[in-house]
């Protein structure tokens, strides 16, 4: 037997045994001590009305119904485990709290998840117990759904905003075409733009912008939630500053 397979059953054997029974009869205290990394969880999450969220190693299920009332009865919120008399005790805690929850009693690391079939993947340290986390993370990135499967994939060299990032190679067409005295200088500039127009900005303008502007309401809502508040950090005010590196770019026709 190979030891991947090994270490599967050893995890299996402690968590539907001591470790998993030892763990339900400590269910409050646990909930309790972990609340906090819990509450930052929730924070970090988009976790829209609506949404799929899967919650890995969801032990007696805390997470996943704070997540499946976020998401309500049109989402879903599912929490997969390798513990039975863990899992026993999470439907047992929905059913009380009538949460729209549900339970899968699996191994996360090799269970086949339904493609694409989840807006978000969490998880309050079940993915420490993975025996090969690589292969753990690629089956699990299989479950997430893109929220723009469409967007075309990022060419470095093709036209664009980001055509000429690279100062190598703008030295190197210049060269090949015959310019000469190629000087390339970075120069960085403070641009604004009024808080008011970034979302039309986000919605209307480069690759991200026309492809919103072909997606469903839906689609759209779910990802101004997740982008804008990367953004917060540029908000002065009723501005929104951010510094835009470019190069002078100079060469002579010889």
């Amino acid at each position: 037997m190979e030891p991947a397979r090994r270490a599967n059953e050893e995890q299996a054997t402690l968590w539907n045994g001591l470790g998993g029974r030892g763990w339900v009869e400590a269910q409050s205290a646990l909930d309790r001590m972990l609340r906090p990394f819990e509450d930052l969880l929730v924070e970090s999450v988009s976790a829209a009305a609506g949404s799929r969220v899967l919650d890995v190693g969801c032990g007696t299920g805390s997470t996943t119904l704070v997540f499946a009332r976020l998401v309500g009865k049109k989402g879903r919120g599912v929490g997969v485990d390798i513990s039975a008399p863990m899992l026993a005790m999470a439907r047992e805690r929905a059913e009380q709290e009538r949460a729209p929850a549900t339970f899968v009693h699996a191994d996360a690391q090799v269970h086949a998840f339904e493609p694409a079939s989840f807006d978000a993947i969490v998880s309050r340290f079940g993915v420490m117990f993975f025996d090969d986390s690589v292969r753990a993370f690629a089956n699990l990135r299989r479950a997430v759904a893109p929220f723009l499967p469409n967007l075309p994939a990022r060419d470095p060299d093709a036209p664009g905003q980001f055509a000429f990032a690279d100062r190598s190679r703008v030295r190197r067409i210049l060269e090949d075409s015959g310019w000469t005295g190629i000087d390339v200088v970075p120069i960085d500039v403070v641009c604004t733009l009024p808080e008011q127009d970034l979302i039309r900005y986000l919605t209307r303008v480069g690759p991200i912008g026309r492809v919103l502007q072909e997606a469903d309401e839906r689609t759209r809502a779910r990802i101004m939630e997740a982008i804008r508040p990367a953004f917060a950090p540029l908000v002065d005010g009723a501005d929104v500053r951010f510094t835009g590196a470019c190069w002078m770019v100079g060469a002579r026709a010889e």
